[in-house]
């Protein structure tokens, strides 16, 4: 069976397998690799960029070379091509947990116990939820699924059709070492920097991506499309700007403005200023636009790969003749 083809099959079937069964509660694989990760950072951590980068080489190159090698093992049999892919796909999706961890804390909202919001609110986001209203929380659970859908699902789907199951692992490979060492904290001002940046070029495509679906499943596209162009550019973070911007315009509403990081305050520039203040329900409003996004990424990678394999044998064959 074609690569392609194998692609095709798995991805899907991973997909599928994220929206039945969402992450597992323990031994998640994704979780392991924290673990790996966090003992590799307590044998190399240097306050120095060179030792980060290190750090980074090792942990992201052991695991797209573990899933190389995984990949090699099974190319002669193509049901377990498909069923390796299928796990890949699986184990390094979120947008099922995404969702519900968004509409639990949504649903504490609607009741009125903020402090239940508030306790779940740190299984999304790094946000300090006691500096956090009731609005305050809607719009950071808001923020957080559109950048998610980036992370945890459009990109992972982007670099799996370009680099099969290697290319899958090796993208929840960086995002995990960033959201580990690449936020600015003393400790990992300068080690974490080579993994931000790494994490910065690799989620680039499927922030993009994410932007121009999110403008095409939104209930306004005229909108999501004038907020990317206004506001994407002014966002600190060179990935989350076009999504978080492309989501408040395609979802009417305001995001951005001041936010707090374990006690750091952070004054962003307000995305699609003429929307309105985000409300409850609009958490559940993007829960759904997110799930619209990953379909229709689904459908970009596999065709993206099914293309490129066709132009591919084709220039092959016009080599030869």
């Amino acid at each position: 069976m074609r690569a392609e083809r194998v692609f095709a099959y798995g991805a899907t079937a991973g997909l599928l397998g994220d929206l039945i069964l969402g992450d597992p509660r323990r031994g998640h694989p994704v979780a392991v690799f924290g673990r790996a990760a966090g003992a590799v950072e307590q044998f190399l951590w240097r306050d120095h960029r060179a030792w980060g980068a290190l750090y980074t080489a090792v942990c992201a190159g052991g695991a797209v070379g573990a899933a190389a090698l995984a990949s090699r093992a099974v190319r002669t049999s193509p049901a377990a091509s498909v069923a390796l892919t299928a796990a890949a796909t699986w184990s390094v999706l979120g947008g099922t947990t995404l969702g519900r961890e968004a509409r639990a804390i949504g649903g504490a909202l609607a009741a009125g116990d903020i402090e239940a919001a508030r306790e779940r609110l740190p299984h999304l986001c790094g946000r300090d939820p006691r500096a956090l209203d009731g609005p305050g929380i809607a719009r950071a659970v808001v923020e957080s699924v559109a950048e998610n859908t980036s992370d945890a699902v459009v990109g992972a789907l982007v670099w799996g059709a370009v680099g099969g199951v290697p290319g899958l692992v090796g993208f929840r490979a960086v995002n995990t070492l960033d959201a580990m060492v690449g936020h600015k904290s003393p400790r990992h001002w300068r080690f974490g920097w080579a993994s931000a940046r790494l994490d910065d070029v690799v989620g680039a495509p499927g922030a993009r991506l994410t932007a121009a679906l999110a403008v095409l499943a939104g209930g306004d596209p005229g909108g999501a499309t004038r907020a990317w162009r206004a506001d994407a550019g002014r966002h600190p973070s060179p990935n989350a700007g076009p999504v978080e911007a492309s989501f408040a315009g395609a979802l009417g509403v305001r995001l951005g403005g001041t936010l707090s990081y374990g006690g750091r305050v952070e004054h962003r520039p307000v995305l699609n200023g003429g929307g309105r203040a985000v409300e409850v329900s609009d958490i559940d409003r993007a829960v759904r636009l997110s799930r619209r996004v990953g379909g229709l990424a689904l459908g970009v990678a596999v065709a993206g790969r099914l293309v490129w394999a066709r132009a591919a044998r084709r220039t092959r064959a016009g080599g030869r003749s």
